[in-house]
């Protein structure tokens, strides 16, 4: 085989090294821009002691992740700006996976359409992949499932 033999498992070699890099690209480029969501960490410690905890669990759910802060840059009129959101809990009940916003006593919300999605349509767009958003209130002893779809 010798010299030729050489050159043939090179030229094989570089044909598909080029063939990958190709693949990788025209995925790249074609993959729209959703594709690029938002990777949470781990997230808090889940406290056992936390009433907003045991009343998922005692509705069946499970806390697997505890709150998260999404840092937001936002530019308005080339000034930046910083904000962020916050998520309490991720939970999961028959292999659907929730976010968990608790009610709070000094932003009640409206249980409206308009209400609800100006306070949570945000967080079921952050992260499409779960089925919904769960609203939680311990005074109450509630726990609402509310889910969003549009038309595409």
């Amino acid at each position: 085989m010798g010299v030729y033999g050489d050159w043939i498992v090179m030229v094989l070699a570089g044909g598909l090294i080029a063939i990958w890099i190709y693949r990788g690209l025209y995925r790249w480029l074609h993959s729209p821009p959703a594709a690029r969501r938002l990777v949470l960490g781990e997230g808090a410690e889940i406290l056992a002691d936390d009433e907003n905890v045991q009343l998922l669990e005692r509705h069946g759910y499970q806390v697997i992740s505890g709150k998260h802060r999404v840092p937001l840059h936002i530019e308005v009129d080339g000034a930046p700006m910083e904000s962020r959101l916050y998520i309490d809990y991720i939970a999961e009940q028959d292999g659907k996976t929730y976010i968990v916003k608790t009610a709070r006593d000094r932003m009640p919300i409206d249980w409206t359409g308009s209400g609800l999605r100006d306070r949570l349509l945000v967080y079921a767009l952050l992260l499409p992949e779960c089925e919904g958003v769960l609203y939680t209130d311990a005074k109450e002893g509630t726990v609402r499932v509310v889910t969003f779809a549009w038309n595409e």
